[in-house]
């Protein structure tokens, strides 16, 4: 099975992938703490995948929430990788997963990264289209390699874009700190499609009078309310507006 955690639709489209070359099932981390689904059964010789984005250096709270929950009943021979997506760098994303997996008796076999286009648009531009799909093209080759080598079970760390401990965890900080949904607007664009308040991973989003409204104080700070917006009405600070909107082209 290939837990995964997506957005934007980055990470589905890298599970995607991996499920057609394994013909494993895909399970949503989203819709599992939606539904609340933590215990699963692998059947013998089961590849166990997580394939989760980087969030400022670390993983997003929704997969952490998620795997403090998760209840695996285990049998002989799993085969457990990780796939990363990250912009910049991995920072200790694969450690946090290392950590939590040996509450489990797990250890990762693969750890694996894919560069794709980075959606935290409080800081990146995303506003050039052609860029974005160069980046979203050029992550291809990488997507199918990897899921070949967990195919075919292929061990060993492949993340060279890692950092060290003492300063991810400095920067991560700053995520767990400064989840606050203050920074959210809406803009008189929106229609009241209600698809922020589905999507939220958190279910951080109501509608009220026919427009979102953040109703918890911290988010997960995904950004797929923002990026999913068909009118593009939901803004996150100052800059977001100028800096566009990206949604993977591969994704249902």
């Amino acid at each position: 099975m290939i837990f995964y955690f997506s957005a934007t639709g980055n990470c589905r489209h890298v599970a995607g992938r991996i499920a057609e070359a394994t013909g494993e099932e895909m399970v949503p981390i989203t819709d599992c703490l939606k539904n609340q689904r933590f215990t699963f059964d692998p059947t013998a010789d089961e590849r166990i995948g997580f394939v989760t984005p980087t969030y400022f250096l670390g993983l997003p709270t929704p997969v952490l929430d998620f795997l403090g929950r998760m209840k695996l009943n285990l049998s002989d021979g799993h085969y457990v990788y990780h796939v990363l997506t990250f912009g910049t760098t991995t920072g200790k994303a694969h450690r946090m997963l290392d950590e939590h997996l040996e509450r489990h008796g797990l250890a990762i076999h693969g750890k694996f990264i894919v560069r794709m286009v980075d959606t935290w648009t409080p800081v990146f531009d995303l506003s050039d289209a052609g860029k974005n799909r160069k980046t979203t093209e050029a992550a291809e080759p990488r997507i199918r390699e990897v899921a070949v080598q967990v195919k075919e079970r292929i061990e060993g760390d492949f993340d060279d874009q890692k950092l060290p401990n003492f300063f991810s965890t400095a920067y991560y900080s700053r995520y767990k700190g400064g989840m606050s949904t203050r920074k959210f607007r809406v803009e008189d664009s929106c229609v009241g499609c209600s698809l922020c308040a589905k999507k939220c991973p958190v279910d951080a989003i109501e509608m009220k009078d026919g427009k979102p409204a953040w109703t918890k104080d911290r988010c997960a700070l995904c950004l797929g309310c923002l990026h999913r917006c068909p009118k593009f009405a939901i803004q996150y600070g100052r800059r977001t507006k100028a800096h566009g909107q990206f949604v993977n082209p591969n994704g249902k």
